[in-house]
C-alpha cells in the first residue's frame, strides 16, 4: 500500500510539473538544419488572473491589455508588464553542413481566435483571399527582414539564439494608417484572443528564394498583402528543402479588462461646453479632459446626436413611471386628456453638459450613468446618456456586467428607456472602410434613406443589443417601413396606404431583446433577403427569425421576449456580443458560465463588418416610430421625476 501511495505522489508531481513548465518544441530537422527548444515567451508568465475564468491549458499564457497611455496604441506587452516591454524568445539551432553558410531567422505572430483560414477552402494549394485580413506581424520595424544568426553554426553543435519582439498595432506599416508621416498604431489595434508564433530558420541560399513581401511585411504583391503563415505552412515556403518552419505549441491569450474606476474622458473638440457649472461637476467625479484622465481613462462620455426631425411633442407631465403609483389608467388618461396644442416641445435629448450624467467611481471600480430627472415647469427633459470604450477593436467577445435600470413597473408601464449595449464604427475616415461589397454595393450613408446611392466601400458599421418594450413579431410584407410618406417602397408600392398596427399591450411583464447588424444592405450574402427569415444556430440549439424591411434597408434584426425582472431587477446581468469574421452571436446571462444565446447571424445572410468599432453602453429615449406596435408611445410617457441610474461593473473583451 505504501508503495502505491508513493507511486501516486510521484505521478501527481510529474503531472503538476508538466502543467507548469514552458512547453518547448522537440527537435525538428529539415535538410541540413536542426532546431529545438523554441520558446516564444521565455521571459513571461501569465499576468492576468481571474478566479472565475482561469486559463487551464498548460500551453496558454494570458495577458491583459495595459491601458496606461494606450491612446498611442496598445503594445503587448507594455513596459510595465515586462522589464523592457518585449517578449523574449529563444531556440537552439544546429547546421549539419561542413562548409560555411550563414543562417537567418524570423519570428511571426498571428491572432488565431479571430481569423480566416490561411488556405482557400476550395483549393488548399492557394491562399484564402481573406487571409490577408488576419492580424499578423513580426518585428516592430517592417524594414527588418530575416536576421542573421550571429554565431558560426557549422561546428556540428547546437547554438542558442535569443531575441525579442512585441505585438503592436499596424504591424504591416500600412500607409493608409499614416498620420503626418507617423504610423498611427491605434488605427489597427491588436486583436484580443489567442496568438500563435511561427519561427522560420533557413540558410542564405534558401532565403533568396523567399519573396520580399514575406520577408518585409509592409510590401505587397499585386497591390495586396499576403499572409506569411500560408506561405510557410501551406504555400511555396513549405516546399523549401533546407528550411525549418516551426509553429510553437505555446499560445498567448490577450484579454481586455479595463479598470472602470480609472476615469471617463471627455473627448470633444468643441469647447462650447465651457460653462461655469463644468468645473463644479468635474470635481465630483473622475471625469474630464485633464492629462491624467487622458492617460488613464479607458472610457469616454458618449455624446448622442439626435436629428431634429425626430424631436417629439410630449405630454407636459412629470412622474416616476417606475414607481408603483403610475398606472395604466393614468397613462391612458393623460394620452387622451392633452390636446395637440397642449403638447410641449422639450429640448433634444442630447447630453447638455460634460460629466453631468456620467462618473467613474474609483473606490468601487465602476462607471455610473444617469438620465437626469426633470424639474417641474422649467426643466422638463428626456436626456440620453452613455459611455464608450475609448479604443476601437476588430472582433472579440465584448462582455458587459451591468445593473441597468428596470424598464417596467408592476403595472407593466414602460419608462421610455432603451437599454443598449452596442458596437459602432470608430471612424468615418477612409482607413476604416469595410471590405468591398462586390454585388451592387452598400447604401452610401446611414441617414440617406431609400434613395441613397450605392457604393462599393463605406465605413459605417453597427452591431446592437437594444432592449425595450416593443413587440417581438416579424411584420408581414404589407407592413410599411418607417420612412416619410411619399418615398417609394421598393417591394410594395401600395403599402403606404395601409394602416399602422395598433399598440400591442399583451405580455405585460415582458420586454424585447432586439439584436441587429447594420450591414448597410449589401446583398452579397447568398441568403440575403427581405421579410422574415428563419435563423438556426445548431451549436447552441437556438432558433428565431430575422427581419429586413426591404432590399435597401440597412439592417437585419431579430427579437425575442425576456422578463424585465430577470434582466434588470437583480444586482447585475451579463450581456455579450461575440463578433467573429463570419458570424455574430448575442448572449445574456446571470453569470459568465451560463450565458445563453438570444441572437445569431452569419455571413450567409448578412455582411459581417471587418473594420474597427467602439463599444457603447447607453440609456436612450428612443422614438417609438422606429418600433411599430410599441404599446406605449414616447410622446405619452411622462418626463422622469427621478434620476434613472445605470451602473457598469465590468467590461471585458476576449
Amino acid at each position: 500500500m505504501k508503495i502505491i501511495v508513493i507511486a501516486y505522489i510521484i505521478i501527481l508531481f510529474a503531472f503538476l510539473t508538466s502543467c507548469t513548465t514552458n512547453p518547448k518544441s522537440a527537435e525538428v530537422t529539415k535538410g541540413d538544419i536542426s532546431v529545438k527548444d523554441f520558446t516564444p515567451l521565455s521571459n513571461f508568465k501569465s499576468s492576468y488572473i481571474d478566479s472565475s475564468e482561469k486559463v487551464s491549458e498548460s500551453n496558454i499564457k494570458a495577458i491583459a491589455l495595459d491601458y496606461f497611455k494606450a491612446y498611442k496604441g496598445f503594445t503587448i506587452p507594455s513596459i510595465r508588464q515586462t522589464e523592457d516591454g518585449y517578449f523574449h524568445f529563444e531556440f537552439d539551432v544546429k547546421y549539419n553542413k561542413s562548409q560555411s553558410s550563414k543562417l537567418y531567422y524570423k519570428i511571426f505572430y498571428q491572432n488565431e481566435s479571430y481569423k480566416f483560414p490561411e488556405a482557400d477552402p476550395k483549393d488548399s494549394t492557394k491562399e484564402n483571399p481573406f487571409a490577408s485580413e488576419n492580424f499578423y506581424g513580426s518585428w516592430d520595424d517592417s524594414l527588418t527582414g530575416f536576421k542573421p544568426v550571429a554565431e558560426n553554426t557549422t561546428d556540428g553543435s547546437y547554438h542558442l539564439v535569443k531575441d525579442k519582439f512585441r505585438i503592436i498595432g499596424n504591424p504591416r506599416w500600412e500607409k493608409q494608417l499614416y498620420r503626418e508621416r507617423f504610423y498611427d498604431r491605434v488605427k489597427r489595434n491588436p486583436r484580443v484572443g489567442n496568438y500563435s508564433f511561427l519561427l522560420v530558420v533557413l540558410p542564405e541560399e534558401e532565403l533568396k528564394k523567399v519573396p520580399q513581401h514575406f520577408q518585409k511585411l509592409h510590401l505587397k504583391k499585386n497591390d495586396s498583402f499576403s499572409n506569411p503563415y500560408f506561405y510557410f505552412l501551406n504555400g511555396d515556403g513549405s516546399k523549401l528543402k533546407n528550411a525549418v518552419v516551426l509553429k510553437s505549441k505555446e499560445l498567448l491569450k490577450v484579454i481586455a479588462k479595463p479598470d472602470l474606476g480609472n476615469g471617463v474622458y471627455v473627448d470633444i473638440d468643441s469647447m462650447e461646453y465651457r460653462r461655469p457649472e463644468y468645473g463644479a461637476v468635474f470635481r465630483k467625479a473622475i471625469c474630464g479632459r485633464d492629462s491624467i484622465t487622458y492617460w488613464n481613462a479607458p472610457m469616454k462620455q458618449y455624446f448622442h446626436y439626435v436629428n431634429k426631425d425626430f424631436q417629439l411633442r410630449n405630454i407636459p407631465v412629470m412622474a416616476d413611471v417606475i414607481g408603483d403609483n403610475y398606472s395604466l389608467r393614468e397613462y391612458n388618461w393623460n394620452k387622451k386628456f392633452y390636446s395637440e396644442e397642449e403638447l410641449i416641445l422639450p429640448p433634444l435629448p442630447d447630453e447638455r453638459l460634460p460629466c453631468e450624467t456620467v462618473e467613474s467611481d474609483k473606490q468601487n471600480h465602476l462607471v455610473r450613468i444617469k438620465n437626469p430627472k426633470s424639474k417641474l415647469n422649467d426643466d422638463l427633459r428626456k436626456e440620453n446618456v452613455g459611455v464608450s470604450h475609448r479604443y476601437g477593436m476588430t472582433y472579440g467577445k465584448f462582455r458587459v456586467k451591468a445593473k441597468m435600470p428596470e424598464l417596467l413597473n408592476k403595472n407593466g408601464l414602460w419608462n421610455g428607456i432603451t437599454n443598449a449595449i452596442w458596437l459602432v464604427t470608430e471612424s468615418g475616415e477612409k482607413w476604416n472602410e469595410c471590405r468591398t461589397c462586390n454585388k451592387t454595393g452598400y447604401m452610401a450613408t446611414y441617414w440617406g434613406g431609400p434613395n441613397d446611392k450605392r457604393v462599393p466601400k463605406m465605413t459605417y458599421s453597427e452591431i446592437d443589443f437594444e432592449i425595450l418594450k416593443t413587440p417581438p413579431y416579424c411584420p408581414s410584407f404589407g407592413f410599411p417601413p418607417i420612412y416619410k410618406k411619399g418615398i417609394a417602397n421598393t417591394y410594395n408600392q401600395n403599402a403606404w396606404n395601409l394602416p399602422m398596427p395598433d399598440e400591442i399591450t399583451k405580455d405585460k411583464d415582458d420586454i424585447t431583446v432586439s439584436c441587429t447588424n447594420w450591414d448597410m444592405a449589401c446583398p452579397q450574402p447568398k441568403k440575403f433577403g427581405i421579410g422574415c427569415q428563419p435563423i438556426i444556430y445548431k451549436k447552441e440549439n437556438f432558433s428565431t427569425e430575422a427581419f429586413r424591411w426591404n432590399w435597401d434597408f440597412r439592417a437585419l434584426t431579430s427579437k425575442i421576449l425576456e422578463k424585465d425582472d430577470e434582466l434588470f431587477a437583480g444586482k447585475f446581468y451579463y450581456f455579450e456580443i461575440e463578433w467573429k469574421p463570419t458570424e455574430i452571436i448575442w448572449r445574456i446571462g446571470k453569470d459568465k458560465q451560463h450565458m445563453r444565446v438570444v441572437g445569431y447571424m452569419d455571413s450567409s445572410i448578412t455582411s459581417i463588418p471587418n473594420n474597427q468599432m467602439i463599444l457603447n453602453i447607453t440609456q436612450e429615449f428612443h422614438v417609438t416610430r422606429w418600433w411599430p406596435g410599441t404599446p406605449f408611445s414616447q410622446e405619452n410617457i411622462p418626463f422622469p421625476s427621478k434620476d434613472i441610474i445605470g451602473e457598469i461593473y465590468e467590461m471585458e473583451i476576449e
